[in-house]
């Protein structure tokens, strides 16, 4: 004799649960809450102004280099041009915080009325 038995198994996984969750969230609109705008917002502020001065921090030591170069290893031929070089490697190093200032001065003057109004909503 068959019997017919109609029978039901579920088993439940809270991990299985989790990276399902994982899964479709990488597939859901991404809606950025206030406090995020927030973050982004003030990283925002200095992020050019760091970009800027690691630029030119970086060009005015490459300059100097090539300056102390030309005046130690070509320094018959190249030695004053060497010295003028290195002297402008040191300016653009020298600049790079004052730089760094002024353009987050500047964002930070762009963007301070949006960061205080996110602020003041917040923290109603």
């Amino acid at each position: 004799m068959h019997e017919n038995k109609e029978t039901f198994h579920y088993n439940y996984s809270a991990q299985q649960q989790g990276e399902i969750r994982r899964i479709r969230e990488k597939y859901l609109p991404k809606e950025e809450s206030a406090l995020e705008r927030l973050y982004r917002l003030d990283a925002s502020v200095t992020k050019p102004g760091t970009i800027a001065a690691i630029a030119m921090g970086c060009i005015g030591t490459l300059l100097l280099g090539i300056g102390m170069s030309c005046t130690m290893v070509w320094a018959e031929n190249l030695f004053l041009p060497g010295i003028l070089i290195g002297l402008l490697g040191i300016a653009g190093i020298a600049a790079a915080y004052p730089l760094y200032q002024v353009i987050t001065k500047k964002r930070r003057k762009k963007l301070a009325p949006e960061i205080l109004r996110l602020s003041e909503e917040l923290t109603e």
